[in-house]
């Protein structure tokens, strides 16, 4: 006997990484060393104080019982004086702050909250395909809305206004943008709010790579008037490598703070003490330590545009974050097909754009979250494919 699933898991596939780690895995288990540029985790550690803090939190016999769904105020404080000190937003640690187990899961928090049955929420295209996904699953209609290469990956907020938006409940919007590395500005998110306040849509920026790459620290809410119309999504995963340990937050109207716990309280029983004390450790971590990091990432990302090159991509040296975006050959005319002949051959796993909408399927994306033996073994490996495959076919056959 089978049991049916519920309808909504119809209007959704397991998540595209999910099946291609499973498929690295096996390749892996075959004897195959698979080189994986796909995802964005990071693989440097957190702060040598942060993992202190775990450690000593975790051997007080009454760290282990179940903790608040708002997070400790130590934690709230944190995140409060972060935000004053690089964001220069005000946050009410009491009400305007909602620790999270990962920003991810706030996506659906805030969905569950203020999605209704038929609301439409406008998603950008390309984007984080969790949007879409969790919108579908509560029961709402995705409407994206169109990001290319030629407007600097920003919205058409003049042409979406003229359109029909009076069934739209929500608005997703992400700077430093995932997956082409687009940066915000201040008048960008000026105009953001402006739009959602002109149609009573709430915005909701997803802001977890603010410190990678960038010094240009943004949040939405340092526009006047946002919290107003806005929350606003962060993250230890990117900014602190602690992508493993699932700590976020979300921001905003202490009104639009209390609806959300109303779901998170109804799906966890709170976060893990000693986690949420590191958290407060990382959270204190000087500039200096970001800078480190970012380091890292700079020798990296010029062996990525090495790589780059070798696959003929077009890509701007401005982009921000953990990934460097780039525009395939127009003689490749299958992206997903020449990505998996990329993985089969030269056992290097890198990002297809089709999975992140219609706008991205002639792009490819390659993580920096590999050190520099790894993207020079990378390299040399696509050298040697490249070389191969001018002297066999030429590269319409993909």
């Amino acid at each position: 006997m089978t049991i049916k699933p519920a309808d909504r898991t119809c209007s959704v596939q397991e998540y595209y990484f999910s099946q291609k780690l499973a498929q690295i895995d096996r390749m892996r288990r075959e004897g195959m060393d698979i080189i994986n540029l796909g995802i964005g985790s990071p693989d440097q550690p957190p702060s040598e104080n942060t993992v202190a803090a775990l450690i000593e939190g975790a051997k007080k016999p009454t760290s282990h019982g179940y903790q608040s769904y708002t997070g400790t105020a130590e934690l709230r404080k944190a995140f409060s004086d972060w935000y004053k000190k690089y964001f220069h937003v005000e946050l009410n640690p009491d009400n305007e702050i909602l620790p999270l187990m990962g920003s991810k899961e706030g996506i659906m928090h805030i969905s569950m909250a203020y999605i209704n049955q038929d609301d439409e929420v406008l998603v950008p295209d390309p984007g984080y395909p969790t949007y879409s996904s969790v919108t579908n699953l509560v029961g709402g209609v995705v409407r994206k809305y169109d990001l290319d290469e030629k407007n600097g990956w920003l919205p058409n907020l003049d042409a979406l206004g003229q359109t029909d938006l009076s069934r739209v409940k929500l608005m997703w919007v992400n700077y430093p943008h995932m997956p082409t590395g687009t940066n915000g500005s201040i008048a960008l998110f000026e105009k953001l709010v402006t739009f959602s306040q002109k149609h009573n849509i709430l915005l909701c920026n997803d802001n977890p790579y603010s410190f990678i790459m960038n010094k240009d620290y943004l949040s939405l809410l340092a526009v006047d008037g946002a919290k107003e119309t806005a929350l606003e999504l962060n993250s230890l995963s990117k900014s602190h490598s602690m992508a493993g340990w699932r700590i976020g937050m979300v921001a905003g109207k202490s009104e639009y703070i209390k609806n959300i716990l109303k779901v998170k309280s109804n799906m966890d029983s709170g976060m893990f003490l000693p986690m949420q004390m590191a958290a407060v450790e990382a959270l204190k971590n000087p500039e200096s330590w970001y800078d480190t990091v970012n380091e890292a990432y700079i020798r990296r990302r010029k062996i990525v545009e090495e790589i780059m090159g070798i696959l003929n991509c077009k890509y701007d040296k401005t982009q921000v974050g953990l990934f460097v975006w780039g525009r395939i050959p127009e003689e490749i005319n299958n992206c997903e097909i020449y990505i998996e002949d990329i993985l089969n051959k030269a056992h290097v796993f890198i990002t297809p754009g089709f999975i992140f909408g219609e706008n991205g399927e002639r792009y490819l994306r390659i993580s920096l979250c590999a050190n520099e033996n790894r993207l020079k073994e990378a390299k040399e490996r696509l050298l040697e494919l490249q070389d191969k495959r001018q002297k066999s076919k030429p590269l319409k056959a993909w």
